[in-house]
This record gives structure tokens, sequence and C-alpha cells, in this order.
């Protein structure tokens, strides 16, 4: 019987997988495979472990449905798919084409080392993304570096139909599997931290179109309101398929559909950006020759940011509920990102680095260039775009209501108020175990620009 291996890695899913379903067609039977890899450093963060726990299982369940189950291997990647394509003697490895240096590498390796011994590598594209990097690109470049062209040119692109889930997956009987991991076996997860896993990747895209998208375009800043999808974790650990997130929000007319899809197209964008420049992980795509203060220098401040103690309530609500859910409203993480790096003046890698320890969504593409886009050396056409966060409080949170659910010493003051605490006079202002501002922002933002000025 000829044999066929799927390398399942940030591709969680049963439906529209096109590695699946090309390794299903290509062989009589199918080891869908997937490595806890040693080397992906994701694998040791705890919001990430959990959820990808939680993946792990629902795709076993689903492939069991199917007559198949998941094989899991430990280890060196490379040496785990040489054992499991040796023990079935299977002639082919299919697998998402990435789009990180680590993947590349990754996928490079693993070409050379199958091809040695007679076998082959497929790597499919627009697995991973919508649209695959490279396929969309401007004149006398690889990748486009301003947004705006690139949705202009993406939004014309003529997208695959998704594909149906397979009804059979034959697996060959006698390949053995570590265990699954499993949530419970994972310490130091945020405590309100959400469930991963397909099915509940397709009940959320369900009930967002049907409840959700319409509103999206006016609503998607509303830092109380919580109206957004919630889908970053399940497209980062493709639970969910991109091209069957925007096909089937295009099926949704109207504006909320529209801005939601241009949302997908970030997603993208930002991912054939890294494709093209690997190093932009953590270097500046666009370096300004900043002289960020050190951690040392400004450790102090680094640590009230990180636990939401800056005194600038808007702030300290993103930074807790990034601790307490391991996610964080999207017009959060720019406050906090311009907050560290525009008015503290320090590093966007620190930023990203915790952003990375906590996120369950820790995309490398997505939260590297989404920090330096805030940090100005980044895709941002406007580097020196700074973000006043009593401003941003008031216009996106303007009762204060998305402040009072997170900064609990602030609970009782009543409507924007909440946003300038400091305010406050004697014996009222005493009454509320809050810190005072870190930085005057008028003071801060004197400093960026001669910082800037002066480079």
């Amino acid at each position: 019987m000829s044999v066929s291996v799927v390398l399942f890695t940030s591709d969680l899913r049963v439906h529209d997988h096109p590695p699946l379903r090309a390794a299903i067609a290509s062989a009589d039977e199918v080891v869908p495979l997937f490595v806890v890899d040693d080397a992906v450093a994701g694998f040791a963060v705890p919001n990430r472990r959990a959820f990808l726990a939680d993946c792990l299982t629902d795709l076993d369940a689903s492939l069991r449905e199917r007559g198949g189950r998941l094989i899991v291997r430990s280890g060196d990647v490379y040496a785990a798919v040489r054992q499991v394509v040796l023990e079935c003697d299977a002639d082919e490895v299919h697998m998402a084409a990435g789009v990180s240096g680590y993947a590349a590498r990754r996928e490079e390796t693993l070409r050379r080392m199958l091809e040695a011994e007679g076998r082959r590598l497929y790597a499919h594209d627009g697995v991973i993304t919508a649209v695959a990097p490279g396929s969309v690109t401007p004149a006398g470049s690889d990748h486009f570096s301003v947004f705006t062209p690139y949705w202009r040119h993406w939004d014309q692109q003529r997208q695959r139909t998704p594909l149906a889930a397979p009804r059979a997956v034959r697996v060959p009987p006698a390949l053995s599997s570590d265990p699954l991991p499993q949530r419970h076996e994972v310490g130091g997860i945020s405590p309100a931290l959400a469930s991963g896993g397909e099915s509940e990747a397709r009940r959320l895209l369900a009930s967002w179109l049907r409840t959700g998208i319409d509103a999206y375009e006016e609503r998607h800043d509303d830092l109380a309101g919580d109206a957004t999808s919630r889908l970053s974790p399940h497209l980062h650990f493709g639970t969910l398929s991109p091209v069957e997130a925007v096909h089937r929000a295009r099926l949704v007319e109207g504006a909320g559909s529209r801005a939601f899809v241009r949302q997908l197209c970030w997603r993208d964008f930002h991912h054939q950006v890294l494709a093209a420049s690997p190093g932009a992980s953590w270097q500046d795509y666009r370096p300004r020759n900043d002289h960020w203060r050190t951690e040392a220098a400004s450790s102090e401040e680094i640590e009230a940011w990180k636990q939401g103690r800056t005194g600038y309530p808007v702030v300290d609500a993103a930074m807790r509920q990034l601790a307490e859910e391991g996610w964080m409203h999207n017009r959060g993480r720019l406050l906090t990102a311009s907050f560290l790096t525009k008015t503290l003046y320090v590093d966007w890698r620190v930023g990203a680095r915790h952003f990375l320890d906590l996120l369950v969504d820790g995309d490398v593409a997505n939260n590297q260039l989404n920090w330096q886009w805030m940090a100005g050396t980044g895709t941002d056409t406007r580097p020196n775009r700074v973000l006043n966060p009593v401003l941003q409080g008031k216009r996106y949170d303007p009762d204060g209501s998305y402040v009072r659910r997170w900064v609990a010493e602030l609970a009782d003051l009543p409507g924007a108020a909440v946003h300038e605490p400091w305010k406050l006079q004697g014996l009222e202002r005493a009454r509320f175990d809050y810190p005072d501002p870190l930085v005057d922002l008028a003071d801060a933002r004197t400093r960026f620009q001669e910082a800037r000025a002066s480079q």
C-alpha cells in the first residue's frame, strides 16, 4: 500500500486543508503527523501550549470521526519526520508552506533530507494565508512595503474555493504515537484563556458572521463593547482557514464585512513582508537609528507597564486584560505599544517579547510587525505617530466601562473621569490605591521629538 505523510504545523484543522486532501489523493493511506518541535519557542509559552493541547485533542477527534487518528511525536522535527517516513515507508510528505525564517529553513532541510532517500516534499501555498506571499508583488520588488496598494491588489485576487473536510482518512494501524498534550498539564496559563480547537473556531466564525460582522466597521475600536471576532488565536494555530474566513465573510454584504476582510488582508500583508524580510522578526524593517533607552535604565517603568501600573488607566486596563486572558483588544495593543515606545521610549523588542510571552495568538509576523508599525520602524508611513492614552481612552472608552472592568481600583469612579484620576482632590484622590502617572505626556512627547530630530 502507498503511504503519504501530512505534517501539520500552523494548520490544525481538517476543513479546507490542501495538504491533507493532496495526501489522501496520492496514496492509499495517510499519516496525519504533528511534531512538538524542540526548536519552536512558542511551544514553551504556557498560554500557547494550553491552546495547542486543545487544538490537537480536537484535531485527533475530527480524524477519528473519519476513521483516522493523529500521530504525535516530540523532539527534533527532522528526526521525527524521518522516523515516521521510514516506519511506514512513505513516498511523500505534504505540509503547508510557512513564511518565517525558521519555517523556510525547516522546509528546505526536510526537502533535502527526503530527496536524499528518494522521497518528495510538497509544500502547499494558501494554507496559512488567504493569498500566498509572493503571489502579489509590485513592479520591481518582491513584496509590498505599504499596506494600501497591497490591499488594492490583494482584493482583486481570485481566491480558490474552500475545500470540504475529507470523508475518510485511512491511517496505517501499526504506527505509535506519543500521548496527546492536555491543557491541565500546563501551569502558568492566564485564568481566562479561551478554548482552542477547530470545532470552537467554526462555532465562533458562524456566530460572528451571524451576529457580529454587520457592526464591525462602526464598533471594531470600541474597547468596552468587545465587538471584534476574537478569531486571531484560531487563525494563528490554523484551526480556521483564512481562505474560508475571507470566502464566508464576503458572502455577507455590507460595510462590516468589507472592513473585516480588510483586517484579514492586514494579516496577509504582514506575512508577505516577513517572508521577503525574515530578519524583520527582530530587526527594524526601516531603521530610524533610534537610541532606545536601555532596559536597565528603564527597568522600573517597564515593570510598571507590564503590571498595568503606569498611572494611565486605559493602558493599564489593556495590560491587565492581556495577563488575565492571554489576549488583548486590538486598539489596546496599539495604545500599549505606543506608550512603551513613544512615551517611555523603550525598544519595541522589549514589548514584543512580553507580548509573545503571553499572547495566545502570538504570531511572529503580526506581533513583530505591528510593534514596529507603532514604534515607527516598520511599514507605517507616519513613523512619528504618537497615541495619547488620555484622548484615546476618552474616544474609544467614552464612559470608562473598559477601564472599570479591568482596573478594579477605579471601579467606583463615574464616567470619563476614570481616564484622569490624578485630577481628583484631597481625600477623594487618597482613597484610590492607584499610582500617579509614570511620566508627563507633554514632556515625554518633547523628548521623543527631540530624540528623533537628532538622528
